[in-house]
């Protein structure tokens, strides 16, 4: 038995010719709830030392915090690592999105991906400034040169070195998620709300970074804006993206579909 082939194909192209598939809306669902998860990582990592260096560090206080680094030095490390982790997350984190985000813009995910680096990179040194609160507080023989009160005041130094520092990194975390809004607006599988809350984050970063340097005590109050991206990496991480729509070619479908 046999088929007439090109009659076949004939009646295809009639039945699907007026529809073609928008490239831009066929993204990687799997992959987008992978970055949900990376997301998730990064969040926990990072609350999680925000908390126990919350409750050790006693600003103004470089006697009480030294005691309480010194009897929990082990949560001291935990939140170290988890910052460490959280840093290394965000860039699985960003390489995720560049490939979710790149049939868009190409060179508009590839700006976003080096702002994030860029951050990565500020934030993993700045660490250096926390670690070394540990090596003042060992029991290293240089330290002999130092009294117990100046190694306390140091102590308190290096803490709001790491506390400035984190402001300093935080600019470039701000500006990496305007080109993500951007690209998550024009995506079409993205919902539009979570790119306004993305742009609407980073000016909350940037205000918080700016107030930490020209009105210390208020860049707390700017950084509550900046939860407003939370929302896009639950999204992922629950709902991944939509799926692939078939895009109407034909106003003549298109008003007959509507």
């Amino acid at each position: 038995m046999s088929f007439d082939t090109d009659a076949i194909n004939g009646f295809m192209r009639r039945k699907t010719g007026d529809f073609e598939f928008n490239p831009i809306q066929n993204p990687n669902r799997s992959l987008a709830r992978v970055a949900g998860v990376f997301y998730l990582v990064m969040i926990v990592c990072g609350m999680a030392a925000q908390v126990i260096r919350g409750s050790l560090i006693v600003p103004g206080n470089a006697v009480a915090t030294a005691s309480n680094i010194i009897a929990s030095e082990s949560l001291f490390r935990i939140a170290f690592v988890s910052d460490l982790l959280m840093a290394t997350v965000f860039l699985l984190f960003a390489w995720a999105l560049y490939v979710l985000l790149k049939p868009v813009n190409k060179n508009t995910a590839l700006l976003f991906v080096l702002l994030a680096t860029a951050s990565v990179a500020i934030l993993s040194l700045n660490l250096l400034n926390q670690f070394a609160i540990l090596i003042l507080l060992s029991d290293a023989g240089f330290l002999s040169a130092f009294g117990a009160t100046q190694l306390h005041a140091l102590v308190m130094l290096f803490a709001d070195l790491q506390y400035y520092g984190y402001y300093i990194a935080q600019i470039s975390f701000g500006l990496w998620l305007v080109p993500l809004g951007y690209l998550a607006m024009k995506s079409g599988f993205l919902p539009r709300i979570l790119a306004m809350l993305l742009i609407i984050a980073a000016f909350g970063h940037l205000s918080g970074s700016f107030a930490a340097f020209l009105l210390p005590g208020l860049e707390s109050v700017a950084d509550l804006a900046a939860a407003l991206e939370i929302p896009f990496g639950l999204w992922l991480l629950v709902k991944g993206v939509k799926a692939p729509g078939m895009q109407v070619k034909n106003p003549d479908c298109q008003a007959a579909i509507s």
